[in-house]
């Protein structure tokens, strides 16, 4: 069983600035050619809890790149994917499936009702922790449960999700992919924060070019594309250029 630990902070972190990126973008091959799923959840989950782990009530109301909430709201976010994910990976479903690693982000819309009502939600609710501590606590704790679950998961066992089903491993690359975006989100005012896994951040440049249906056509580096194909930075005059009738379609998910 993996236990979360404050002390775990330096071996996270050490961990997590140790890998590498490999990662090709072709959507056919892109998820079979590097580390299992669940390991990159486990790189993308650690290197998030890395940052969790060093904060304190103070920081935790230091605002971040999603709007209208602070690291805790973001927090307690990342907090009901985890759980999302620890459900889906105990309930199986007959299938077929009808999504992958990329359409699963298919369903996405920015501005909706929905994602106004999911902001206060999360807001509300993560103001509803006096003490940061357990909130904190409760992310380390359920992360971990969750890598656990999926590193005893055959990959293939086909799983069901908010609507959809989908591969178990598909499952894991996309919680790694959320995780991964929102650790660039929830870091913005932590400038000294352990940066995401660069593993995780190449499953989501593999998830970016899997839904823009081409390797993206600028020289930007993996943790500049998340930012940039997800809407949280502008995109340049010369961007636009260089991405044609592809910059009307970004973000791709938010």
């Amino acid at each position: 069983m993996t236990c979360w630990r404050p002390g775990r902070a330096a071996h996270l972190l050490a961990r997590a600035a140790a890998r590498t990126s490999t990662l090709g973008w072709r959507h056919d091959r892109s998820f079979r050619d590097r580390e299992q799923p669940s390991q990159v959840l486990r790189h993308a989950y650690e290197a998030f809890s890395a940052v969790v782990v060093r904060l304190d009530g103070e920081e935790s109301w230091l605002p971040t790149r999603c709007v209208g909430w602070a690291v805790r709201d973001l927090i307690f976010h990342c907090l009901g994917d985890a759980q999302r994910g620890l459900v889906a990976l105990h309930t199986p479903s007959p299938g077929p499936t009808d999504r992958d690693a990329v359409t699963y982000w298919q369903d996405w819309r920015p501005d909706t009702a929905g994602a106004a009502n999911g902001r206060r939600w999360a807001r509300v609710s993560a103001g509803m922790f006096l003490d940061f501590d357990q909130l904190r606590d409760l992310y380390l704790e359920t992360a971990a449960a969750a890598v656990t679950a999926a590193e005893r998961a055959d990959p293939a066992r086909v799983v069901a999700t908010q609507g959809h089903v989908l591969t178990a491993g598909d499952l894991m690359t996309t919680l790694a992919v959320e995780a991964t975006v929102h650790h660039l989100d929830l870091t913005t005012g932590l400038p000294t924060a352990p940066a995401p896994s660069p593993s995780a951040l190449s499953s989501v440049r593999s998830t970016l070019d899997g839904l823009l249906g081409r390797a993206v056509p600028v020289a930007w580096d993996d943790e500049h594309y998340a930012l940039a194909a997800t809407g949280r930075v502008p995109l340049t005059d010369a961007e636009r250029q260089a991405l044609g009738a592809d910059a009307a379609r970004l973000p791709l998910f938010g």
